[in-house]
This record gives structure tokens, C-alpha cells and sequence, in this order.
């Protein structure tokens, strides 16, 4: 490639300036010091999600104290926080370390090549402010793009969709100036971002439907942690935050636990609680009883119980039903009954995508990644010198983030010692035949199956296992070997250049 020599040189490039590209950055400025590194961020402002989504009510559906970092305490009063607030801890976070000082934004990566004559990546980034293309070189490369297409959200085809003579509004897009005050509103989908808005508009708006082709699991919970508040008083402030982290770490486990062993017994608990929350006054069979077990998708969140009790005082209400076609007045149903409104939100998913959609080749050979094998979850088979941020279906994304951002710190520290240049996943003589699972499965979330033949494939034995689980990935990630047969290390970098020596100087 042209100009490749006279580029930029990086140790690591981090892509994505959201959660898990400034924890990245946090961790490897912490343990790794003496490598250069830089974020490339495609929009023009840091906090990925939680700095594109401005819907009314938006917040997490986790509790802070596992959804934050591991090294940063989580300060503010509330454990279930509103996007702002988890917007400034991530702002915060990457001011107090200078991390905001190594980052590009309008900065898109869309290809990155691997040479191994080379140990480097050439990437090419399109500069949006000036629409040019240049290209840059690293040694290691750190995937934090997040999981979805922030161009936009995922849009079924409805029929007469251009019919609807009112607003129709994707969460993901979310005007500012919308004004739904004494206005008919319809939600169109059942996930968390529809438990999310239906409370919230019911606040202003003259009556809220929510339009469910099948009902979710719903849990309510308080938004404050008492407990964690008490530690706080008590004890030192990072102290309780690593109690209060690993309290709720454990309770997470424990009902994704209990989901799977006794998924009856859960269910008929979710569903007790939430009939003693909505009270008789409901259809509660039609619109609340889930067909599928518990954390086959997510659990949605409610805290303090605020989607129950609007739909208890009658300011919203849920229609279980299929659509038949839009109407300039609303949307017409199976059933025949006809829904009127002056607003339609199409809470209808996200559209995920692989490695921000990078286009990725090794030696001049193009790497479909639906076709390699996930080593821990987070590499490649047979790509070398990259780590994907993924976060866990069934549980905070940031305790995988801290997880694999300390892993690839161990990496690069690894490599440096040992005077290596390059890493890669192989699969062993006696598993190339291996017989691929999804990468996660059972889940049936809409947003992973739509997009499931993307993405890579798991085997049936670690360390090719997507385990979803925690605390067998603190081992097998935080605590196991890195020279472990599967992973291999080559490319020794030349006498007068190596790491090592660069290291100590």
C-alpha cells in the first residue's frame, strides 16, 4: 500500500471511545506504560452508547456497581443510573487519566491489515472532517466498537409504513424537540428500551401503549442500593466498592443459576412478583406470561417498580397482537382492533455488527470471521494481534471489558519479554475438523439471532468456549496461562529492536 512507511506508528490502536474503549485505554496506560497507543473513535464525541442514546428515561439496566470499572468506584447515589450520569463517569474517567488527549474522533477505521513480514496492522481510517483516507500502523489492535450499527437501529418492513400521518420515532434517533405532551403514543416492541420509554412518556403524554407480539420477563427492583450505602459510610471507599461489586456479581450468578437449573421455579417467581405489582386489573396471562425460560433473553429491569405502576394507574397499557399494516391514523391489527396515535416508536432492536464492520485480512487474505473459531472469547483463529470487546448476554458488559482489557495488558507485556511480535489463535492438528456451535447460545434475543450467522463460532471444549460465565472466566482469562498450546507466540522481533530492550530503556 502506498505511503505505508511514512504512516503513523502505534503500539496499540484502541477503536471505540465508548465504555469499553476508555477502560481499555485505563488498563493499558496502568500496565502497560511504556506502549504508545491511540483511540480512533468514528463519531464525534466520546461514551458510545450512552452518548447516542437520548430517549426519555434512558439509564442502565444493570446496577453500576459491576457495570462501572474495576478501578474506579461508582459515586453517584443511584445504582441504576440515567445515561447522563453514566456519560459523566465515562468523560470523567478518561479526563482524570489524560486518556481525552489520545483521542481522534469523525475517525472511521475500515480495513485493517495484517503482515507478518511486517508484525504490524495497516489500517485504513477515513477522516469525516475532511473526507480523506490515511493510513496508519500498529503492532496490536484493540476492538471496543461496541456490538450494533450507531447509523442505525434495526427497522422491520411494515406495510402502509409511509401511511402514518403522525411521527414515527426510532429510539436511536431521538429528536430533541419532540413533544408528545397530551399526545397518543405507541411503542411498538417489549425489550428494555419499551420498559424504559413506557413509564416515562406516561409522565406527560395522554395515554402510552406498548404493542408486544409476546411478553418479556420483567424484575423490579429498587434503583438504590442500601446496602452498598451503608458500606460507604462504613468502610473506606474502595473497600465498599469491591464488597458492593462482588455482592452483586454473586447475585447476578446466582439467578442466571437458578434460571437454568430450576427454570420453572424462577419463573413462577418472576411472575408472582410482578401480578402482586400490577394488581388484578390486568389481562396479566396475555401480556406478562412469557413462552419462553428465564435469561433465554434479558431480563428486563424495573426499577422501582415504575412500569408496573403505570400501567396499574391506567396512564399506559399494554396490546399483545401482530401488526397488520400502519394507518394514517395509527396501526391496524390482527385482531381487527385499530390502534389511533398521534406518535409511533419503533422500539424494534438493535442491528449488530461484527468488528464495527472492519474489514479484516491476514497476509492478503481476507478473514471472514463467521468462518474462525472465538478463542476465550475475545480472539481469532488465526488472526493474530487483535482482541474484540464483547460483554456478557447475562450479566454487566464491564466486567468482560475489564476482563479482556487486563488479559490484552498481559499479552503485550508477554510479547515484550519474551521478545515476540506476533500472537495467534491456531487450532491444534486433531480439532481442525471441529464441529462449530453459535457463538451464544440459547439466546434468542431477536438482534443475535437476526445476525448470529456473523459471527464467529465456538468449539465444544475451552479454550474455543463462549462460557458466559464470570467467575470461570476469571480463571480461565484472568488467571490462566497464556502459553497454553493453542495460543502462538512467534515472529521474534530483530536484536537491534526488541521489546524487551525498548522496555527497559
Amino acid at each position: 500500500m502506498p505511503g505505508v512507511m511514512d504512516s503513523e506508528y502505534y503500539d496499540v490502536v484502541i477503536i471505540g471511545a465508548g465504555l469499553s474503549g476508555i477502560g481499555a485505554a485505563w488498563h493499558l496506560q496502568d500496565k502497560c506504560p511504556d506502549r504508545s497507543y491511540l483511540i480512533l473513535e468514528e463519531r464525534e464525541s466520546m461514551g458510545g452508547t450512552w452518548d447516542l442514546f437520548r430517549y426519555p428515561g434512558i439509564r442502565s439496566d444493570s446496577d453500576m456497581y459491576t457495570l462501572g470499572y474495576n478501578f474506579k468506584p461508582w459515586k453517584e447515589g443511584k445504582a441504576i443510573a440515567d445515561g447522563p450520569s453514566i456519560l459523566k463517569y465515562i468523560r470523567e474517567t478518561a479526563s482524570e487519566a489524560g486518556i481525552d488527549r489520545n483521542i481522534r474522533y469523525r475517525h472511521t477505521v475500515t480495513s485493517a491489515q495484517w503482515s507478518s513480514e511486517d508484525a504490524a496492522w495497516t489500517i485504513a481510517v477515513r477522516n469525516s472532517d475532511c473526507d480523506e483516507m490515511t493510513t496508519m500502523r500498529c503492532g496490536f489492535l484493540l476492538m471496543c466498537a461496541g456490538y450494533y450499527n450507531y447509523e442505525q437501529g434495526y427497522l422491520p418492513e411494515f406495510k402502509g409504513y409511509d401511511s402514518f400521518e403522525g411521527e414515527i420515532v426510532h429510539p436511536q434517533h431521538w429528536p430533541e424537540d419532540l413533544d408528545y405532551r397530551g399526545k397518543k403514543v405507541v411503542i411498538i416492541g417489549s425489550g428494555a428500551t419499551a420498559v424504559t420509554l413506557l413509564p416515562e412518556m406516561a409522565k406527560e403524554a395522554e395515554h402510552v401503549v406498548m404493542l408486544q407480539r409476546s411478553p418479556t420477563y420483567m424484575a423490579s427492583a429498587p434503583d438504590t442500593d442500601w446496602k452498598a450505602k451503608l458500606l460507604q459510610w462504613l468502610l473506606p471507599e474502595k473497600a465498599a466498592y469491591a464488597i458492593t461489586r462482588w455482592k452483586n456479581i454473586q447475585f447476578q450468578r446466582w439467578v442466571y443459576w437458578q434460571a437454568r437449573a430450576t427454570p420453572k421455579k424462577l419463573r413462577k417467581k418472576l411472575l408472582n412478583l410482578a401480578r402482586k405489582d400490577l394488581g388484578k386489573d390486568v389481562d396479566f396471562d396475555r401480556h406478562f406470561v412469557p413462552r419462553y425460560d428465564p435469561w433465554d433473553q434479558r431480563l428486563c429491569l424495573v426499577p422501582n417498580g415504575d412500569f408496573f405502576h403505570a400501567v396499574r394507574d391506567r396512564r399506559a397499557s399494554i396490546v399483545t397482537d401482530t401488526i397488520v399494516e400502519f394507518t394514517a391514523n395509527g396501526i391496524r391489527l390482527e385482531s381487527g382492533e385499530q390502534l389511533e396515535a398521534d406518535i409511533i416508536v419503533t422500539a424494534t432492536g438493535l442491528d449488530l455488527r461484527v468488528l464495527g464492520d472492519v474489514k479484516i485480512s491476514v497476509d492478503n487474505r481476507p478473514i471472514d470471521i463467521s468462518k474462525s473459531f472465538s478463542y476465550k472469547s475475545m480472539m481469532f483463529s488465526d488472526v493474530p494481534n487483535l482482541v474484540s470487546t464483547f460483554g456478557y448476554i447475562n450479566a454487566s458488559w464491564t466486567l468482560k471489558a475489564d476482563l479482556t482489557a487486563e488479559y490484552s495488558c498481559r499479552l503485550l507485556n508477554h510479547m515484550a519479554d519474551t521478545g515476540m511480535r506476533q500472537c495467534t489463535p491456531r487450532l491444534q492438528v486433531h480439532q481442525q475438523n471441529m464441529a462449530g456451535n453459535d457463538w451464544i447460545g440459547s439466546f434468542s434475543s431477536g438482534y443475535i439471532q437476526r445476525k448470529m450467522h456473523r459471527l464467529p463460532r465456538q468449539g465444544p471444549e475451552s479454550p474455543w468456549l463462549n462460557t458466559q460465565n464470570y467467575a470461570l472466566d476469571k480463571k480461565v482469562i484472568g488467571a490462566g496461562p497464556l502459553e497454553d498450546g493453542f495460543l502462538q507466540f512467534t515472529n521474534r522481533s530483530p536484536a537491534r529492536d526488541r521489546p524487551e530492550m525498548r522496555r527497559s530503556s
